[in-house]
């Protein structure tokens, strides 16, 4: 405890006080019975109050005190107590000192607290209380499950939530320290290369010996790794490097791992390949930089390099100062081919990496600006921003420095697209018009094509979509195709320009083949897709959805997440598919969630949900729709407030409910209706019920029409309206819904008997569907007619079968 740091370290009376107030409150479960434990950490000294208490959970709702002391006083399982304490100064500076600021971070851990703790998440009930003590504010978290049977939580459970909350609370320092730390690690690794050449000088004056390696290989390199950080400058550096690291486990872990051997650290495999390299060149006896005289264009595409147009230089000398330089050598362009692959060369992300940042070293600003990008996405080495960053710095600086000497488009291109991307600089797309449009004028088509998409979003340059119009032909007419891919969408809906579908056509003909010329010159997973995309919607060519599909299958072969859900979702919904391939449309999905794309996050959500394809795991589902839902997602959102209604939460299905419905999903829209117009479980509200049922009822949803025809006929806490009646029965009426036709052909009726004829029929049919005996597992017939009331009811709850999905990334 840090309380008892304190104590120790300065044993006054304050410190003895808060010391012993902190021993009877973790203990206080005990000494008392269960529910006064809930009371004292709700209304104790020093507890925040949000309202007439302290408690408070993932709802902004008033909680009923009482009520929860009970139920978890009367809790038959099991009951976890976690105490979160934080020194009062981390507590300031980090902006945890106050209830709200804890309520967010917990709201949103939830999900992977109920994880750990292995209870499913519709299960998960959690409350907290903040106290504002002197020297150690601190939470107590009061977590359970609902059916009193599920959860349990060992070592590595607790561990998770200590390692998951450290990382929230101190996200922005723990940043500044993992930069430190590969700061080190970078420098470990320099400095072991630099002890590696001198050993290799060693071997080659026979002054060191060889006798001592042994088999296996890896063993041998590990041995050689050992020996390196004997040496003063590696151990110093591994020294610093490890002091970091133990900072980080020291914010959730009282005892520290022992430290491993150099060989046996994870962290720097990188210089296992140094050493590994070395002995490749000792072998080799080659120079490092080999230039060649000949030119060559790379992949063409919206974020693609087009070839250079100014003379290569020559390479440095081996130890000499290497000036800027644009340089398309053979050492550059076999990275290149590593790089992406091709029919005679398998990818090798990691010889790649390692051939730029030699080109880098010798002044290539095109390997620097590639590291930058590969170290970006994580391709071939882990990610790191700030080494990104760094790379993408030197590339545009020598850019620029090339660009003083010798004026050249090509070059200038590179200088905006550096500065439209905000890459190894401050985003600027004034400063980027400016480059493009010196590169435009000189009739550069890349320039024209990138200058095009500034005047179309008004980006650097005013509006302006006649320029861009033009901006766009002068490229496609120079054969670029995703120019001819913007004309097309321009023509189609008349921006710009006149609507022509004529026109657009052509131009959508032109961008389809274009793509597949670029395509077989060079494997690249973004072109695959596109030329998928094109030929699964008919566009610029002939609907053919087999070989949209094994485009797709390329380009998710090559990793792209868009193709991955693709090819997924055509996998997942062939009841035919063989279980390799269902296997492998799931791993797709998952490598689709896992880098980012929502609907991806969203699919798996569905399928976890569902127990489809995979066992079912409500929890995981949480996780996934709420990583959705965190992207802006509304079917997630939607989904989320789905689950939480079924697991009688219906205060946080409002609120997941109204963050779908604000972003136009009509289903959410007429939930929430429902949900403020029966006022269970949250306010009634009839004016905004009507406002929401209306919305959804504008955007054709047959059951708020349908709802709003009765509100308005039977004139229940709004104002008898039988003329607006008629309007939203008839609406719904013409898409089927028989309900409200009986209403039409009986609107002289009472309304109030048809209104009680219509439950008791209801609440009948629900008697006789649970009292049905289940399906002998024979063949079953179902009215067509009535197959149809169950398919739309269901679209109505929210269980179509697609949920209602829209598609996946237009292009745009």
């Amino acid at each position: 405890m840090f309380e008892y740091e304190d104590y120790q370290s300065s044993p006054t009376r304050a410190a003895a006080s808060e010391f012993i107030t902190r021993a009877i409150e973790d203990n206080y479960d005990q000494i008392a019975k269960r529910e006064n434990y809930v009371s004292y950490i709700a209304q104790r000294p020093r507890a925040e109050r949000l309202g007439a208490h302290g408690l408070f959970n993932g709802t902004d709702d008033t909680l009923e005190l009482s009520r929860i002391a009970e139920e978890v006083a009367n809790h038959p399982g099991n009951v976890w107590l976690p105490i979160i304490s934080l020194r009062r100064e981390d507590a300031d500076r980090l902006g945890y000192n106050n209830a709200r600021q804890w309520q967010a971070l917990l709201s949103n851990y939830a999900p992977q607290i109920a994880d750990a703790m292995k209870i499913p998440w519709e299960q998960f009930r959690w409350y907290a209380s903040y106290h504002d003590e002197g020297a150690h504010p601190h939470v107590h978290m009061v977590c359970y499950s609902t059916d009193g049977r599920s959860g349990f939580l060992d070592k590595e459970g607790i561990a998770r939530i200590k390692s998951g909350l450290a990382k929230n609370i101190f996200r922005q320092e723990l940043t500044e320290i993992y930069r430190q730390q590969t700061q080190r690690r970078d420098e470990l690794v320099q400095q072991s290369g630099e002890v590696m050449k001198e050993l290799i000088r060693q071997m080659l004056s026979g002054r060191k010996q060889y006798g001592y390696l042994k088999a296996p290989l890896k063993a041998v390199v590990d041995e050689i790794v050992d020996e390196l950080a004997k040496d003063s400058r590696v151990a110093s550096a591994y020294d610093l490097w490890y002091q970091l690291r133990e900072e980080v486990l020291r914010t959730y872990r009282d005892d520290l791992p022992d430290r491993l051997p150099l060989s046996r650290q994870t962290e720097f495999k990188r210089i296992k390949n140094v050493v590994v390299e070395e002995a490749v060149q000792l072998c080799e006896h080659t120079e490092v930089f080999t230039p060649a005289d000949t030119q060559e264009p790379s992949q063409a595409g919206e974020d693609a390099s087009p070839e250079p147009e100014a003379e290569p230089a020559d390479a440095p000398e081996a130890g000499d100062e290497a000036p800027p330089a644009v340089v398309w050598s053979d050492w550059y362009k076999r990275a290149r081919t590593l790089l992406h692959g091709d029919d005679d060369t398998p990818q090798d992300h990691k010889q790649a990496y390692r051939l730029f940042v030699e080109e880098a070293l010798g002044g290539n600003a095109l390997a620097m600006h590639d590291l930058g990008r590969m170290l970006a996405d994580g391709v071939g080495i882990d990610a790191d921003a700030e080494q990104s960053h760094t790379w993408y710095a030197k590339a545009l600086s020598a850019f620029q420095t090339v660009e003083r000497q010798r004026p050249n488009r090509y070059v200038e291109y590179r200088i905006g697209k550096m500065y439209a991307g905000g890459l190894g600089t401050e985003q600027d797309d004034a400063a980027a018009a400016k480059w493009f449009s010196q590169a435009a004028k000189q009739g550069y088509k890349y320039a024209q094509y990138s200058l095009a998409g500034l005047y179309s979003r008004g980006k650097g340059v005013p509006q302006d979509d006649e320029k861009a119009l033009e901006l766009y032909t002068l490229a496609a007419a120079q054969g670029f195709p995703y120019a001819a891919w913007e004309l097309g969408k321009r023509y189609r809906d008349g921006v710009g320009c006149t609507s022509d579908e004529r026109q657009a056509a052509h131009y959508f003909s032109m961008a389809y083949q274009g793509f597949r010329t670029l395509a077989e010159e060079r494997p690249d997973d973004r072109l695959q897709y596109r030329i998928g995309w094109m030929l699964l919607r008919g566009v610029g060519s002939e609907r053919d959805e087999s070989a949209a599909l094994e485009w797709l299958g390329k380009s998710a072969e090559l990793k792209n997440p868009y193709a991955e859900y693709q090819v997924a979702k055509h996998i997942l919904a062939d009841s035919n598919a063989a279980s390799e391939q269902m296997k492998q449309a799931l791993n797709w999905l998952t490598h689709a969630a896992e880098s980012g794309l929502d609907y991806a996050q969203y699919a798996l959500g569905k399928l976890y949900r569902d127990g489809r394809s995979v066992a079912q795991d409500t929890t995981q589902a949480v996780i996934w729709f709420s990583q959705a839902a965190g992207q802006g997602n509304q079917y997630a959102m939607y989904a989320l407030g789905k689950l939480r209604l079924e697991a009688d939460d219906p205060a946080a299905a409002r609120r997941w409910f109204r963050q779908s419905a604000d972003l136009g999903n009509q289903f959410a829209q007429y939930q929430l209706g429902k949900l403020l117009l029966c006022g269970d479980g949250v306010a009634k509200d009839t004016a905004g019920a009507v406002r929401w049922l209306t919305e959804s009822a504008e955007q054709g949803n047959q059951y708020a029409q349908y709802a709003l025809g009765k509100l308005y006929l039977l004139g229940k806490d709004i104002s008898q309206d039988r003329e607006s009646a008629v309007r939203w029965f008839t609406l719904a009426a013409e898409q089927g819904n028989e309900y409200a036709r009986y209403f039409l052909d009986h609107m002289d009726d009472s309304p109030s008997l048809f209104a009680s004829a219509t439950r008791l029929l209801h609440h009948m049919g629900r008697i006789f569907q649970e009292q049905a005996p289940p399906p002998s597992g024979g063949i079953s017939f179902v009215d067509s007619k009535l197959r149809r009331k169950i398919r739309e009811k269901k679209i109505a709850m929210g269980h179509k079968p697609d949920d209602h999905e829209e598609p996946v990334q237009q292009l745009r």
